[in-house]
């Protein structure tokens, strides 16, 4: 079930793919430590779950690069899953985090595209982010960076001390995320990377919603939507 793993420093990052859409759903976590942060339950929230269980992770927190059903669905199963083993250890539900432009299509199931596919969903996060923002959960700091195209409300998370980018499906290897669904548009996505993502250091690995992982130098050589 955990399909890669990859280390940058003493912070590593795994990868399941998950869904209809082969969507990458990540975890992240310190090493030596049992804290960890999932970044878009793509499906199967209660087989996230288990295989995090299994392998002594804890989730401390969601983090949710934008609103689609292939990013989403597995969210509402998970999010349980975890908060009724942390209440009964007394402890505090954990918290779903996403930028405040994508309320309104996570909250609506033709928006996000779940109706569409066959199974109606909506979802809503504990924690509105906005552009900039510093989030430290698990021991690691994450900065938001708002990039609308794919969505009005899409965005990436960074993380500076370990040099990566959760770019979701913003920007993919020698490629970049489809802008005919509701809120998305092409032009808006190209200035988000050219203007948000590729002023990044040019070795930030990057780990996006689909596909392999790239850095942010070799899309700013190869990729034919943004040179």
């Amino acid at each position: 079930m955990l399909h890669e793993e990859y280390i940058m420093g003493d912070i590593k990052i795994g990868r399941m793919v998950l869904g209809s859409c082969a969507t990458n759903t990540y975890f992240i976590y310190r090493e030596g430590e049992n804290r960890a942060i999932v970044v878009d339950p793509a499906d199967q929230g209660t087989t996230i779950y288990a295989s995090l269980f299994k392998n002594d992770l804890k989730v401390e927190g969601i983090l949710l690069t934008h609103g689609h059903f292939d990013h989403i669905w597995g969210l509402a199963a998970l999010k349980g899953a975890v908060n009724r083993e942390r209440t009964e250890k007394g402890l505090e539900p954990i918290k779903v985090y996403a930028l405040n432009e994508e309320r309104e299509l996570l909250g609506d199931a033709k928006m996000n595209v779940s109706e569409m596919a066959g199974r109606a969903c909506t979802a809503e996060a504990d924690e509105y982010v906005r552009d900039g923002q510093e989030l430290t959960i698990a021991g690691i700091t994450f900065q938001v960076i708002a990039t609308p195209g794919h969505t009005g409300g899409s965005c990436c998370f960074y993380v500076k001390e370990a040099g990566f980018l959760i770019s979701g499906d913003t920007l993919f290897q020698e490629s970049v995320g489809r802008t005919d669904f509701p809120t998305g548009s092409m032009s808006s996505l190209v200035r988000s990377i050219r203007e948000k993502l590729f002023c990044l250091p040019e070795d930030v690995k990057v780990y996006p919603g689909h596909g392999g992982a790239t850095t942010i130098g070799y899309e700013k050589e190869n990729n034919p939507f943004c040179v």
